[in-house]
């Protein structure tokens, strides 16, 4: 079914939406939770929360992509169960990811920090829009899906080294880019 007609059947209120999108993007959304989660029963809890969450989000929101809608909602939902889960522990999959963009990225840390925060964001979409294809494909499904570097290596057809060095030479782009633009001192 197209994406359009699932989003037509959530405006309905039609509860077969969500049997389609869970159909149609159920793969999708289960791997952007396994690769922050890894539990299968969190990424499970995770993959309901998601469907639950685009129920009662859709409408008033009408998204022009529903896949990247909903893997949003699954990373975003992800990252909290991670978070909650791990308050006290490191889970080294994805803090690994984590301690990679920290070197890139300041942490917010007061009130004031939300107007800089959404400059870094501008400022990381300007940048992302000036990488070629491949080095943004890698480097989102690194930082922002969490892929492993050997899953990134199996779907580009590199080796897992030159995906690395790629990543770690982006990132180092990022940190040069985000200093020149005052928002990394």
């Amino acid at each position: 079914m197209e994406d359009r007609a699932i989003i037509a059947l959530f405006l309905e209120r039609s509860e077969q939406a969500i049997a389609e999108l869970e159909l149609k993007y159920g793969a999708a959304v289960q791997k952007t939770a396994a690769n922050i989660l890894g539990s299968r029963q969190d990424v499970e809890e995770c993959a309901n929360d998601t469907y639950l969450g685009v129920w009662n989000s859709i409408p008033p929101q009408n998204p022009d992509s529903l896949i990247a809608y909903v893997c949003s909602i699954a990373r975003n939902l992800a990252l909290w169960r991670y978070h909650s889960n791990t308050a006290q522990k490191r889970n080294s999959r994805y803090d690994l990811v984590l301690d990679e963009m920290e070197e890139c990225i300041p942490a917010a840390c007061s009130v004031e920090t939300a107007y800089e925060e959404k400059e870094l964001s501008a400022a990381i979409v300007r940048f992302l829009d000036t990488l070629s294809y491949e080095d943004r494909f890698c480097f989102v499904r690194r930082c922002w899906y969490g892929d492993a570097v050997s899953e990134i290596a199996a779907a580009t057809g590199f080796s897992s080294h030159r995906i690395s060095v790629r990543l770690f030479r982006t990132r180092e782009k990022l940190r040069q880019t985000l200093k020149k633009e005052g928002l990394l001192t």
